[in-house]
């Protein structure tokens, strides 16, 4: 299955402005707005490979990344 790491904003009104402050990525499957965690995130968020998880360039969600684990062979 594909995924890939969709931003959560401080304040999610704010979503898909390009100076909105990120305040964490989560993983979605590809396509998704729902993150593997629950939380809607906004269809106007950016999207990253989710190579960057793990990497320690973005701070990720925990919960997202615990599930992302039991899926990822």
């Amino acid at each position: 299955m594909d995924h890939e790491l969709r931003a959560e904003y401080e304040n999610e009104a704010d979503a898909g402005r390009p100076d909105a402050e990120i305040r964490l990525w989560h993983v979605v499957r590809q396509y998704a707005t729902t993150a593997m965690c629950g939380r809607e995130l906004s269809p106007d968020a950016p999207v990253r490979s989710a190579d960057a998880w793990g990497s320690g360039e973005v701070k990720v969600c925990h919960s997202c990344g615990a599930l992302l684990l039991r899926e990822a062979p």
